[in-house]
């Protein structure tokens, strides 16, 4: 197989092959190419060690933090690339990083070390493709497979364990059976790696295109970092509107919303808080009256406990409190429901509301869903005319009701919140001269 590397990694491996050393792109950036994509980084490694790597590029913009890792980065026009010697790992006592490793001259010994087949394979134009534990025909396969013994690979790093889901969520890829055994096994070595590893492998794991599989087969590895899931797989829902337990509907909303992640985040927390709101009306019939409030609580504590940004959390708990809301499909009340969530936030509040319902029963699915196309376009149509959804857009402000002579500054603000009431409910319009009258009016009376 041939692969077009780009001219400075043909530069480096060029450069370390004419004193003698072996060199090779390796990892995730032959894995991308062999799968017809363009990879974002590309990563070399090399028999020589990092002190022949320095001699051999004489470069001063290289950095050497990774250095006694084997590691040399060497940037080239706003690229960093990484080049590191060919080494094996020492012992892990973390289940997280090796507690030393060593150099050698073997390109297998170095291959043999890595978690999944698909990230084993390296490129140079002299040799071609080296491929010793068949990545090439897993990626023909689709399968995601451990190098070498699973148990032993997870024990090393337990983040592989996410890893292997994020590969098979981003690619669309099965697990190997092997392998997915390994990983249901060994999925409590998950408590030893930190919230902000996991968060940053499970936002992944949430945008890909086989999340659903995902979520359905590996619920107890999730449920290692987020136990909250526990109390809704296979909590029937008693109701017409469902034809799924409360875990299924949540994970097929997941997947129904868009690619996006805090849609994604607000789709999985959005029922978190059903089980504890249950209860059977005289006719058998399950409601859950109340259960956007507890899981925008239960979304928060989950949130801040795997170290989520403020802007990421505070936006997820906002759409899960109103995912519920109903409103008569009117201007008035659109305008009330945008500015409460944010003229920002509303598409995705919305288009939350549309995978919501297309995870419930289908028989009943059409009506919610052209009631959130209306929500939709009654919104996009009072955008378009210029409506207000927030205070600041007010075309009068507090300067200009100071200057009608009302300098108290508590009641400047009522003054404000009265005339935003007023522009929301449609019942004045927002200009300066419409709004100056309605203050006029209030000193009147």
């Amino acid at each position: 197989m041939k692969i077009q590397l780009p001219f400075t990694v043909k530069m480096i491996i060029e450069k370390l092959e004419s004193k003698g050393y072996d060199a090779y792109a390796v990892g995730g950036c032959v894995r991308d190419t062999v799968m017809g994509k363009c990879p974002s980084d590309w990563d070399i490694c090399t028999s020589a060690l990092p002190c022949e790597t320095l001699d051999v590029l004489k470069k001063d913009n290289i950095i050497k933090n990774g250095i006694k890792h084997g590691t040399v980065t060497v940037r080239f026009d706003g690229q960093n690339y990484e080049i590191t010697t060919f080494r094996t790992d020492g012992s892990y006592l973390d289940n997280r990083r090796p507690s030393n490793v060593t150099f050698v001259s073997s390109l297998r010994e170095d291959l043999s070390r890595r978690d999944f087949t698909i990230n084993a394979m390296a490129y140079n134009d002299r040799d071609g493709l080296t491929d010793y534990f068949s990545g090439a025909a897993d990626i023909e396969k689709k399968l995601v497979r451990c190098v070498g013994e699973p148990d032993k690979r997870f024990n090393e790093d337990a983040l592989r364990i996410l890893r292997a889901l994020r590969f098979s969520s981003v690619l669309g890829f099965d697990i190997d059976k092997k392998t997915s055994e390994a990983i249901h096994k060994n999925a409590e070595l998950l408590k030893n790696i930190s919230f902000e590893r996991i968060m940053s492998e499970f936002v992944k794991i949430l945008m890909g295109k086989n999340v659903e599989s995902v979520l359905l087969g590996y619920s107890d590895v999730i449920s290692v970092f987020i136990p909250e899931i526990i109390p809704m797989i296979g909590f029937e829902q008693k109701n017409p509107h469902h034809v799924y337990d409360v875990w299924t509907h949540t994970v097929k909303t997941v997947a129904a919303v868009k690619n996006e992640k805090t849609l994604r985040l607000a789709a999985l927390l959005h029922d978190f808080g059903k089980p504890q709101k249950f209860t059977v009306d005289e006719n058998g019939v399950g409601h859950f009256k109340g259960h956007p409030k507890v899981s925008a609580e239960m979304a928060k504590n989950i949130l801040t406990r795997l170290k989520a940004d403020n802007k990421t959390k505070n936006d997820t708990v906002k759409l899960i409190e109103l995912h519920d809301v109903r409103i008569s499909p009117e201007p008035k009340y659109v305008r009330r429901l945008a500015a409460k969530i944010g003229e920002e936030l509303y598409p995705s509040l919305i288009e939350l509301k549309r995978a919501d319902s297309l995870a419930q029963n289908p028989d009943m699915r059409s009506q919610k869903l052209e009631y959130a196309d209306k929500l939709q376009r009654i919104f996009n149509e009072e955008v378009s005319r210029g409506a207000v959804f927030s205070m600041k857009s007010l075309a009068l402000n507090g300067n200009d009701i100071i200057n009608l002579g009302i300098t108290d500054g508590v009641e400047i603000g009522k003054c404000l919140k009265y005339l935003y009431t007023l522009v929301i409910n449609g019942e004045a319009e927002n200009t300066k001269q419409a709004l100056t009258e309605k203050l006029r009016d209030i000193k009147k009376d």
